[in-house]
């Protein structure tokens, strides 16, 4: 037998996060663009040698980035907006960075950075391309080909991966006029044509190319382009075998487009859709090389590989084992690296993962078995068995209380008392806000200082009192600068938690936390994502303390911070032996004691934060109602048990929402702050079209620019708001938490946004 192991993507951010310390000293002026690109040549070096020793025999180049590989393929094939870039041709590194990053007085430039989004419905950022109505293409980096070659000097030979042509261009926005992107397609494919026959030259006879559109609604058009595209690849580049792959669903209604695809190979993700196995197995043309993603790509939890086996050697009566590959469901990016660096998690829990080289090892091991026979690999069955049968029977993942809570939830406990009108005359009585009232989104810069004393407390190094001691003199110093600069509705800053999802998680059952588990969500942005392995319930209260201490500083409003249900859901690894609407219920009933013992402490502004409710929409239409009713219910089951005079406030960004609009609306929060600065208010527009009738808070400053916004910039952006929604409906706020910025940068963009505010109140601009 000779059945063919592979990878589709490796993580790129390096064990101990090397690539985040690399780029953030670059930034910062420490280190130089040499340094960088040497440290970035060694990770990609390391990953490529960890493959090959693992036992893959297939394996990427070009799935590395500095930031983002779709902002890479903009790159590539010279989506520069020219803002960016004035002379034609090779597109350079601090060209690179503005438009992942935008730019603030370095050499006269003030660049605003391109728009971000969530990757279908993962939680990893891309950077959206833009695109003129008379857009041309050009090859403006050499990347796929210098990387196939460095592989090559380590004696490894690589299946380079590009973006879609088609992906790419759906992921795009219009610029100026409003345009199908799809129709710039003919000016596109003669660059892909280009790089697969530089690839071509130097030896490459694979090449991966990924769309995951082909898991999505299609329209004629789309499905159109796609076989144009690989028509036009395929006849200009023979020599070039190419693997066409799909993941994050199931081909679905555009199963009979993809198989009629001139591609040698077609890769299935058999994670989220295995039942699609049967009917490709059965329609697709018998040349066609299968690529079976069956280990998960996604997740952390390790595989049962007898199991896997079972499911596999039945395609060998219908498929010959040289037309087969085997692989994870998608690209390891959205995977820790290695879980022999977690030294102190419980036995019995780190028994049940496998990180990404854990995966490289489950492949090779089902390879094995497969072309040499499950004898030669018997011990490593026996012991994935063992695991899968000890994680199914541990009483460790299963409490009796929370499943007889979570049936006796009624239709009340998910609707607020009132109507919004109703509580909106009691809130604005209680509160006694202003027009255009200003906050911030909850958390301030979490400082060298703040995080070496964090670390310091968590060695033992620093002990309870003074760790305490150094918090509240954080937390005084942020309530008073927002009392001096003018804030309306205060917040505590945030100091004592270390993530929004994994401060929450750690205080609650059901929960377990990772020291090196990092996994990337934008550019240097890496997050611990926590491990929900049981049922969840919450033990304790877990902000009264520090926001009840906030509050005793000011007699202005503060404002109670939580992560809302679904984003902590979404934003964890969640375990795959229950449904996650079930999961998610369990960790909303956790929230609604929280929320009530904050308004039981006088606090009567309360924001559940549901950035990753947009993340989370299932990637077909069909699957959409399901998703939102649960989704929204988990929201109001949460918030909803409290009086009329609390005011609940929700926070969401970078996502489209005109697709969730009436979910949003049915959220029924009395005021939802989002992102908007980035797109000019253009995100506003389907709220206006909707007509919200709630309280909104268009995010007026981009947090992930360094670059602050002046007070005439803000207010255009504000006018350009109350022509959008009326004016005594708008909260004036940053797009999201301050957290990663400095406060050299925060202070004056802040000053800023509440002088824009106080001239529209003098101006009395009621749009």
């Amino acid at each position: 037998m000779s059945i063919l192991v592979s990878c589709l993507g490796f993580p790129r951010i390096g064990p101990h996060r090397e690539l985040k310390k690399a780029l953030e000293d670059f930034w910062s002026g420490q280190t130089t663009a040499n340094a960088l690109l040497h440290q970035a040549k060694a990770l990609r070096a390391d990953a490529w040698v960890r493959q090959h020793d693992a036992g893959i025999t297939v394996i990427p180049s070009n799935d590395f980035s500095l930031y983002d590989h779709v902002l890479d393929t903009s790159v590539l094939v010279g989506a520069v907006p020219e803002v960016y870039l004035l002379p034609r041709g090779p597109v350079a590194l601090d060209t690179y960075f503005a438009m992942a990053r935008g730019t603030h007085g370095r050499s006269g430039c003030d660049l605003r950075a391109l728009e971000m989004t969530k990757w279908f419905d993962t939680n990893y950022h891309y950077m959206v391309p833009e695109f003129l109505s008379d857009q041309d293409f050009e090859l403006c980096t050499t990347k796929p080909v210098d990387e196939f070659r460095e592989a090559l000097a380590l004696g490894i030979k690589t299946r380079p991966v590009l973006l879609g042509p088609v992906t790419f261009l759906r992921l795009g926005k219009s610029v100026g006029e409003k345009f199908d992107t799809l129709r710039l397609l003919p000016a596109l494919l003669p660059v892909y044509v280009e790089v697969l026959k530089q690839l071509a030259a130097e030896g490459a006879d694979w090449v991966q190319i990924d769309e995951p559109c082909l898991v999505q609604d299609l329209s004629d058009q789309a499905k159109d382009a796609l076989r144009t595209t690989y028509q036009t690849l395929a006849a200009a580049v023979p020599g070039v075998k190419l693997m066409l792959t799909t993941y994050f669903g199931g081909l679905g209604d555009n199963l009979e487009t993809a198989l009629t695809l001139p591609v040698a190979g077609l890769h299935l993700d058999l994670v989220r859709a295995p039942e699609q196995l049967k009917d490709v197995l059965r329609k697709a043309p018998g040349g066609l090389v299968l690529s079976l993603g069956v280990i998960d790509g996604r997740n952390i939890w390790r595989s049962n590989l007898p199991a896997k086996l079972n499911t596999i050697e039945p395609v060998l009566t219908w498929w010959k084992p040289e037309q087969l590959m085997l692989g994870p469901s998608c690209s390891l990016l959205h995977c820790p690296i290695d879980l022999d660096l977690e030294t102190d998690l419980d036995p019995d829990l780190k028994s049940w993962l496998a990180f990404a080289a854990q995966k490289l090892d489950e492949l090779a091991i089902l390879g094995r078995a497969l072309n040499e026979g499950r004898a030669v690999v018997t011990d490593a069955l026996a012991a994935s068995a063992d695991a899968a049968e000890r994680r199914r029977t541990s009483p460790k993942i299963h409490n009796r209380a929370v499943k007889g809570r979570l049936e006796a939830v009624t239709p009340d406990m998910t609707r607020r008392a009132s109507p919004f009108q109703v509580r909106r005359a009691a809130q604005r009585q209680h509160l006694a806000l202003p027009l255009y009232p200003t906050t911030t989104i909850g958390s301030f810069p979490q400082t060298k200082q703040v995080r070496d004393a964090r670390s310091a407390h968590a060695k033992g190094a620093l002990d309870d009192a003074a760790y305490e001691a150094f918090l509240r003199q954080e937390t005084e110093a942020c309530v008073k600068w927002q009392e001096d600069v003018g804030l309306d509705v205060l917040v505590h800053g945030e100091f004592e938690r270390n993530d929004m999802v994994q401060y929450f998680g750690e205080q609650l059952s059901g929960f377990a936390f990772t020291k090196h588990a990092w996994v990337q969500s934008y550019g240097s942005r890496y997050v611990r994502p926590p491990i929900i392995y049981g049922d969840v319930s919450r033990p304790q209260a877990m902000t009264v303390k520090w926001t009840k201490y906030a509050q005793s500083l000011t007699a202005k409003p503060m404002k109670g911070m939580l992560t809302g249900p679904v984003t902590i859901l979404q934003w964890s690894f969640v375990r795959d032996d229950e449904e996650r609407d079930t999961v998610c219920s369990q960790i909303a009933l956790a929230l609604r004691d929280e929320v009530a013992d904050l308004e039981a402490a006088g606090i009567n502004i309360i924001q559940v934060d549901e950035p990753a409710i947009r993340e989370g929409l299932p990637l077909r239409k069909k699957d959409w109602d399901f998703y939102l009713a649960w989704a929204v219910k988990a929201f109001r089951l949460a918030s909803s048990g409290v009086g009329d005079a609390t005011q609940i406030h929700t926070h969401m960004c970078y996502a489209e929402f005109n697709d969730i609009i009436e979910a949003i609306g049915a959220l029924d929060a009395d005021v939802i702050s989002i992102e908007t600065a980035r797109s000019k208010m253009e995100l506003l527009e389907a709220f206006a079209q909707y007509r919200y009738p709630n309280e909104i808070g268009p995010g007026v400053y981009d947090i992930h620019s360094p670059r602050c916004p002046t007070v005439d910039e803000i207010v255009a952006l504000l006018k350009r708001a109350a022509e959008c929604v009326p004016a005594d409906q708008i909260w004036v706020n940053p797009d999201c938490g301050l957290k990663t910025r400095k406060w050299e940068e925060v202070r004056p963009a802040l000053a800023n946004m509440v002088e824009a505010a106080r001239h529209l109140r003098n101006a009395r601009v009621l749009v």
